[in-house]
């Protein structure tokens, strides 16, 4: 039986398969390339594949035995909008596009596992292999479901996998609850008037007025919600004018906040809202409000026990206990994998990348996935789905 985590000659065709990926990243609901080479693989692999949900997602289904029993195994496609400054040969070849996130990883570990398990077949029921498009703000995860994924493919349990910078090289991370926060986006226009920069009494200054709102802002958290709940509001855009010597007539900014509850998720939008309502009748000023303007919300990521139990078994087997961490802090980032966790009982362990120097960082633009890793994913997910589906 092949060991996927040592075996030298798997190493080299996940790696070369992982920069590939990496070379030629695609955004949301365009990764067709992407999507070509993962169903060439899979089928080349003897999987039955199934194109079609969600524009570009790919799914794959394997069973081996006669039990009934399902599970699906998903890992994310797409890339990030961001200008790739790595120098080595496997860079992007896309202009403002890069795998900033790992789903180059993430997609070749679930790749790996699939041929693994196609070649050996030691279970007894079905796997559904999900390769989702959209992950990055634009809820691939929710468009697939709406699509019917779980109909076509009635999975028991759902199974997801990132890596985290930070965390060793080769170890995870996982624990029963919530593992990632819940995502609200908001967008913010404030009017005024436009006037000459020599003259800003005869106008309504929105720049001044868009400083003190996000000032304002940062003490929603600080001062409104509890201490004990986490949560974080973050401005990450602003947009006005187009020249020198003028105040412009308008100030575009975005933002998004971050929680791990409901309540305190109603609780920031209400408090976003008085704090503008403040602030213009204080500067004069008009405003619009935009709640998740483009893309819903991304809900907790939220594990069961029972699955957790098994990816922490699984976990266990490939690297030993010492290396598997039941108790880290949740991360106030957000996965959409939160929908499928909603709709079927699951679990979303980390795997550790290794150090974040040379600004190894998520979303970074000098960030790579660190291939040693490959291996050692891929075994994960083959003795999760032997555990999971276990012969007799």
């Amino acid at each position: 039986m092949t060991d996927i985590s040592t075996n030298q000659q798997s190493y080299d065709a996940l790696r070369q398969w992982r920069r590939y990926l990496h070379q030629y990243p695609e955004t949301a609901f365009e990764e067709n390339q992407t999507a070509d080479f993962i169903a060439n693989k899979l089928a080349e692999f003897g999987l039955e594949v199934h194109r079609g949900l969600a524009e570009t997602a790919v799914v794959a289904t394997l069973s081996a035995g006669n039990s009934s029993k399902k599970i699906a195994l998903r890992a994310d496609m797409d890339a990030l909008f961001i200008q790739e400054q790595n120098t080595f040969a496997h860079r992007s070849r896309h202009d403002g596009k890069m795998h900033a996130c790992g789903h180059d990883g993430h997609s070749t570990m679930l790749l790996g596992a699939a041929n693994v398990l196609a070649q050996q077949r030691n279970f007894n029921g079905t796997v559904y292999f999900i390769f989702q498009p959209a992950e990055e703000g634009r809820a691939g995860a929710k468009a697939m479901i709406v699509d019917g994924l779980f109909e076509q493919f009635p999975a028991d349990r759902v199974f997801g996998m990132h890596n985290i910078p930070g965390i060793p090289a080769g170890h995870f991370a996982v624990k029963t609850g919530a593992m990632m926060a819940a995502l609200d986006s908001f967008e913010i226009i404030l009017k005024g008037k436009a006037t000459h920069a020599a003259l800003p009494h005869l106008g309504n200054d929105v720049i001044v007025a868009a400083a003190q709102l996000i000032t304002n802002l940062q003490t929603i958290v600080s001062r409104t919600v509890n201490p004990a709940d986490s949560a974080v509001v973050t401005i990450t855009q602003i947009h006005a004018g187009d020249t020198w010597n003028a105040i412009p007539d308008s100030i575009v900014l975005r933002g998004t906040f971050r929680c791990f509850g409901s309540a305190v998720q109603t609780l920031i939008a209400d408090k976003i809202k008085q704090q503008l309502d403040a602030v213009c009748a204080a500067f004069g000023l008009a405003a619009e409000f935009k709640l998740n303007p483009e893309n819903p919300g991304y809900p907790v990521t939220v594990n069961s026990a029972a699955e957790t139990v098994i990816a922490l078994q699984a976990a266990t087997a490939i690297v030993g206990e010492e290396n598997v961490h039941t108790n880290p802090i949740p991360s106030m980032g957000s996965e959409d994998f939160a929908f499928m966790l909603q709709e079927k009982p699951g679990c979303y362990i980390w795997i550790g990348n290794g150090s974040m120097e040379n600004s190894c960082l998520l979303h970074n633009p000098h960030y790579d996935f660190n291939d040693e890793i490959l291996g050692v994913g891929a075994a994960y997910w083959v003795k999760l789905v032997e555990l999971s589906l276990a012969n007799g």
